[in-house]
């Protein structure tokens, strides 16, 4: 297949572009900041239409990945920057493939599981989730979700809403559309979340955050791989759900274990916790929000348990102990 990724530069974009070229498909990268790599990489901007328009027609698959960083505060800037990151490209995208004289059959869009309430009961899949508050419901007490949460916390569930809506709205007649509402993606490459859980337990302080009763959702690098694989293949198994797929293990843990389990990986006996209280005064220097870590996400893959997919790594433990293992073959090169 000719593959198109636009945003597809960062930690999820390199690895996921990585397998499509070493499976052996025709991969197109479109970047703000191109840089040399095995497979095609051109620039753009993520505003304006550009020679790459050439690839996006000639495209059997569109998967775009563009977003800001939500690590970070969310101060005014900040909050504009990660809305139109991920909002202005999806129009632009959405109106060249509506005019496109051969549009790409399929076109998978990155989202987030941020997208479902904090909770630790029933899990969220994609037939009986319950979404988080968005600002007015958070303003007026909170209705699928405590009132006294953060207001940090509804303005991520502002950023999905105006995310997907902005997919939807795209009339794309011929292309098929699917949101990929993406947990954390776990792989041993440098700067990705699991080198960030990796160096505070090698510094000791791998224990328990905040409570610790507060659920992690996740995937094994090889996993989402393969499930975008699988919706590449059979695109149509998306039905319905209307075009949403949870992408994440079918185990998320309580962050106390979570963190234990990674501590084990990588025989670490210390592991310091991080009370709340910590966390929120720590955040404020570390220029970044505690709901990336407090936030109970509680996401279960409902659409690809249904059609049978086989996740290589489905529980935490063993995932860790992969991950751990290719972390020091690497660093060992």
């Amino acid at each position: 297949m000719r593959i198109l990724i636009p945003g597809g530069s960062g930690q999820v974009g390199t690895l996921l572009a990585r397998h499509l070229h070493a499976s052996g498909h025709q991969v197109t990268v479109l970047s703000r900041h191109p840089r040399p790599a095995p497979w095609r990489t051109l620039p753009w901007d993520g505003l304006n239409p550009g020679p790459w328009v050439d690839d996006l027609n000639q495209s059997d698959a569109v998967i775009h990945l563009s977003g800001r960083s939500v690590n970070c505060r969310y101060n005014t800037g900040n909050r504009r920057e990660i809305i139109d990151s991920r909002v202005l490209p999806t129009l632009l995208l959405g109106r060249l493939i509506a005019d496109s004289p051969t549009p790409p059959r399929i076109w998978l869009n990155a989202s987030s599981s941020t997208y479902y309430r904090h909770t630790f009961a029933e899990p969220n899949d994609e037939f009986t989730g319950v979404p988080a508050d968005t600002p007015a419901e958070h303003a007026a007490g909170g209705v699928h979700e405590p009132g006294n949460l953060p207001e940090t916390w509804s303005f991520s569930a502002d950023v999905i809403d105006r995310w997907e809506a902005a997919l939807a709205e795209s009339n794309t007649l011929h292309t098929r559309k699917i949101r990929l509402r993406t947990s954390m993606v776990m792989s041993p490459d440098a700067g990705g979340v699991f080198s960030v859980f990796s160096k505070l337990t090698h510094l000791g302080l791998g224990g328990t955050q905040g409570p610790g009763t507060q659920y992690v959702s996740w995937i094994h690098e090889l996993d989402f791989c393969r499930a975008v694989d699988l919706l590449l293949a059979q695109p149509e198994i998306t039905e319905e759900t209307a075009g949403v797929v949870n992408m994440c293990a079918p185990n998320p843990e309580p962050n106390r274990d979570f963190m234990r389990h990674l501590r084990e990986a990588w025989q670490q006996s210390i592991g310091l916790p991080a009370f709340t209280w910590m966390l929120e005064l720590g955040a404020i220097p570390m220029q970044t929000e505690t709901e990336l870590i407090l936030k109970s996400r509680r996401v279960i893959p409902g659409v690809l348990l249904k059609h049978d997919f086989d996740f290589v790594f489905p529980t935490w433990p063993e995932a860790t102990r992969n991950l751990v293992r290719r972390s020091k073959a690497e660093a060992g090169k």
